[in-house]
């Protein structure tokens, strides 16, 4: 934990809800399952919240690491809205402690500096409906730790008519999990692993808060979801894990719940170790179907047969996808197979949109 001072006097430093007093005078974080234990003036793991004037607060509200227009395919979501675009931000700082984080500079951050733009919750939904977004995602880091700001800008979002799309590894106790998700319609949860142990040595969390965060989204909220997992090699990449894990979400999550497998390269505390070979992600996807996972991905590499979707039920091709691009599309307005009359899984509305591959960088006033 560190002692980078809080001035309570700045806008961007707002009361919060989840902590409570320890026998010893500390206060503890009770927003994720890390539980914080807080002297005066210390900050959370997570950096963003920290102990001032005896409570908890969150220190970034209204700060972003910055703002892009990114298609929603990117996040990753396959299924939700496809080729539509969507408004994207973070702020610095994590509630978990990945050596293989792929986005570093941002979560890892320690310094104030990185969360330049500025935006308060209504400026980020009219700005998001003025460049033709149909969403919003809270991303980059994670949005669990941003608690009080992703719910303001949720709400706003709403009164726009817009969607919100968290991305996120469902590290969160039971006590916030419920505000969290209740603003949230669609969710691509993180499942770094299938063991303990990987999400210990290499996270520094641990593995069943987050499997309960995913069958709480399922069967106790609205929100679409869908599944990423990034390979590593030798850590997460062998035959028994990824058969067990997705049995597991075959028998707790259902069969129409996608799955992406991504590609990892070195970065931050893991340069050593090689990036994922092309044939291990194929292989992933193939043990996914074979388990009963009706729409299973490849990601992080030019591969159109694993980034396209199929009708479960005659087998043809219904999305084609090369990377972010949608190519011929074979559903009705609806989601239901051109070919056969299938239902396709997920949030479909009207023609797809046009987006591409395109990310817009997008400065806030």
């Amino acid at each position: 934990m560190a002692d980078d001072v809080i001035t309570p006097t700045d806008p961007s430093v707002v009361s919060t809800k989840y902590w409570h007093q320890l026998d010893d005078g500390r206060l503890q974080c009770d927003l994720c399952p890390r539980a914080c234990k807080l002297k005066e003036g210390q900050r959370g793991l997570c950096f963003v919240r920290g102990r001032v004037n005896d409570e908890v607060v969150f220190t970034s509200w209204g700060r972003s690491s910055g703002f892009a227009v990114d298609p929603i395919e990117k996040k990753p979501l396959n299924h939700f809205l496809p080729g539509s675009s969507v408004l994207s931000f973070g702020t610095a700082g994590c509630n978990l402690a990945c050596k293989f984080c792929q986005n570093w500079d941002m979560s890892k951050a320690r310094q104030m500096d990185k969360l330049m733009d500025q935006a308060r919750p209504e400026a980020i939904a009219r700005e998001a409906r003025a460049l033709g977004c149909r969403s919003v995602a809270y991303t980059y880091n994670d949005p669990v730790i941003f608690h009080e700001y992703a719910l303001d800008v949720g709400r706003a979002c709403h009164e726009e008519g817009l969607n919100n799309v968290a991305v996120t590894a469902g590290y969160i106790t039971d006590e916030a999990r419920e505000a969290f998700f209740s603003v949230m319609d669609a969710v691509n949860f993180d499942l770094k692993a299938f063991t303990e142990e990987f999400y210990w040595k290499l996270a520094g969390s641990h593995l069943q808060p987050c499997l309960d965060s995913l069958y709480y989204v399922r069967h106790e909220t609205d929100a679409w979801m869908e599944l990423t997992t990034l390979l590593i090699p030798g850590w997460n990449d062998s035959d028994r894990e990824l058969d067990e894990m997705t049995q597991w979400v075959v028998e707790h999550l259902g069969p129409d719940v996608p799955m992406h497998f991504t590609a990892f390269h070195p970065d931050y505390k893991m340069m050593d170790v090689p990036a994922t070979p092309p044939a291990t992600l194929a292989r992933a996807r193939r043990i996914a179907i074979d388990n009963g996972i009706r729409y299973a991905y490849t990601g992080n590499v030019h591969d159109s047969e694993g980034g396209s979707t199929y009708c479960h039920h005659c087998g043809q091709v219904v999305i084609e996808r090369d990377w972010f691009q949608l190519g011929s599309y074979n559903l009705d307005d609806h989601g239901y197979c051109l070919n056969c009359g299938a239902g396709c899984a997920g949030v479909f509305e009207g023609a797809p949109g046009q987006w591409g591959r395109r990310r817009m960088r997008v400065q806030m006033a």
